[in-house]
């Protein structure tokens, strides 16, 4: 009897947080983070909650904001997210601040570096002088080139979110830096359409051997189809016509630059002369499977673009390559099936290895052996080819009339950006209701009393405490993230602390605002 009575009790529905319950909370998260984290507009990465320390990719002086997404711009992009989610002026004007930020740090070429420091030089040089050349795997920023970047996507979420803020309102206080941007995307591009990893061009770190690799032409990092997405914005929302010759020019080169058989594949960098080269001491002079399989991506996307079959032409002999380095059965691990690296003639999968125990006694080398390859820059690869296959074949069965005809490079009056950059809308709709509702109704409840959601930050660095010693030090840091005790490298702790993490906040308030479209008005 008490069975069949439990049976019939109706289980109390879910009470799904409400509108106030949701902005509210997005309100005082983003008032701790805009006027109690924020210097002078910007962020970086993550946060000690007495603020002692602070982390971009690596450690962070207080007067340091990071560019690197997630950085400033992606705060940036959040808050005007933000903005049309709820049409409250204050995510408007966080936005702003943002933009200050980052035109503060905008060089007189138009690009941005890694970051940018409200201390000035002499402590821009300090930080290199110290925490940046004692980090053994993150060369990148052993050496202050005093240029910009196009590394990482930094300079183009810049960009993206200086545009997309200019043609919220059309300020005209916008559009000075935002026009300083685009000549130096156009400035910057090679004759042959590729762009550096660095502008303006300096060759003034050759090191183990190596030549310094900040002029040649960049896939990694997906450098040209990012500049390529900024460019195609600036033309959809601004009718910009000077940069179509720059899109087309920065399309083919993707076709001039893939190898011919029987290795139709593509390396991460080119010299001038268009010769596959190396680029960081782990990064060989070789073809690179994952940045085949994004040159791949891409041509379909510029099919999408513009109906020319050009771009579909060698996709599938780069597809039958991809395939034939699959690794046996036996060397695949968590479904990384490809090597990273092939190399040129040979088709011979490479590995990374490196020896030593800092940035002063250490060096990374390249074999063909599988065994005890360093973990912060993988041998191998998880390349979805048949998904890749899967597309290719539905756009070689479409009408290339048909499937260019609402390109943004169409000519026409200027069409809108994207309402939302940071999240998907169009695939709210698909969510399981109950799920996404209880998700909201977690953060509502999990925002602590000072404003901020309590995150484990997995990744620390050791502070720097002097230069790396010439002998190596005990202990095997062959397959670790660090080195001995002076490597400033960033690492995963093995008990993470709690602290404030600013791609926590961004995470959350997508969640949210995703919430507020079932919610409603």
């Amino acid at each position: 009897m008490a069975i069949a009575l439990a049976a019939t009790v109706a289980t109390p529905a879910y009470a799904a947080p409400g509108r106030k319950q949701i902005t509210d909370t997005m309100k005082r998260a983003t008032r701790f983070m805009v006027e109690k984290v924020a210097t002078n507009g910007g962020y970086v990465w993550s946060y000690l909650p007495d603020m002692s320390r602070r982390w971009g990719e690596m450690e962070a002086y207080p007067s340091m904001v990071w560019v690197q997404p997630p950085g400033t711009g992606t705060m940036g992009h959040l808050f005007l997210d933000a903005y049309h989610a709820t049409g409250d002026e204050y995510y408007y004007q966080a936005a702003e601040k943002a933009a200050d930020a980052l035109i503060s740090g905008q060089q007189p070429s138009g690009g941005w570096h890694y970051f940018i420091d409200f201390g000035g030089e002499a402590s821009t040089r300090q930080w290199y002088d110290t925490i940046g050349k004692n980090a053994w795997r993150l060369e990148e920023f052993q050496h202050y080139w005093g240029n910009a970047t196009f590394d990482d996507a930094g300079t183009s979420e810049a960009m993206q979110f200086l545009l997309r803020l200019y043609v919220e309102k059309r300020d005209p206080k916008y559009r000075p830096a935002l026009e300083k941007a685009i000549d130096f995307v156009l400035e910057s591009q090679y004759p042959v359409g590729g762009w550096p990893q660095r502008y303006p061009l300096k060759n003034e770190f050759a090191h183990h051997g190596k030549p310094d690799y900040s002029s040649f032409i960049t896939f990694n990092d997906d450098v040209a189809g990012e500049n390529i997405k900024f460019l195609r914005m600036c033309y959809q929302a601004l009718g910009e016509n000077r940069v179509l010759d720059a899109i087309n020019r920065a399309m083919t080169v993707y076709l001039v630059t893939q190898q011919g058989k029987p290795q139709p594949g593509w390396a991460l960098q080119y010299t001038v002369d268009l010769k596959p080269s190396g680029a960081r001491t782990y990064e060989p002079t070789a073809l690179a499977t994952h940045a085949t399989a994004g040159a791949l991506s891409q041509l379909m996307d510029f099919y999408r673009l513009t109906g020319d079959t050009k771009f579909l032409a060698r996709i599938p002999e780069a597809l039958d390559w991809l395939d034939s380095l699959r690794l046996p059965d036996a060397q695949v691990k968590d479904g990384k099936a490809y090597p990273s690296f092939v190399e040129i003639g040979t088709d011979k999968p490479l590995y990374i290895h490196r020896r030593g125990s800092n940035v002063v006694n250490g060096a990374y080398y390249v074999d063909y052996d599988p065994a005890n390859t360093v973990i912060h820059y993988g041998s191998t690869r998880a390349l979805d080819v048949a998904g890749l296959r899967r597309r290719y074949e539905a756009l070689k069965a479409s009408n290339p009339a048909e499937i260019a005809k609402d390109s943004p490079l169409k000519p026409g009056p200027a069409k809108p950006l994207p309402r939302y950059f940071l999240l998907d809308m169009g695939k709210i709709s698909d969510l399981n209701t109950s799920k996404e509702e209880a998700s909201a109704d977690g953060l509502v409840k999990s925002l602590n009393a000072d404003g901020w959601w309590p995150t484990e930050l997995k990744a620390t660095s050791n502070p720097y405490k002097g230069d790396g010693s010439p002998a190596a030090q005990p202990g095997d840091y062959r397959e670790t993230r660090v080195g001995d005790a002076t490597d400033t490298s960033p690492y995963f702790a093995e008990k993470p602390v709690i602290g404030i993490s600013t791609g926590t906040y961004i995470e959350h308030m997508e969640t949210l605002i995703a919430a507020l479209q079932k919610v409603g008005a």
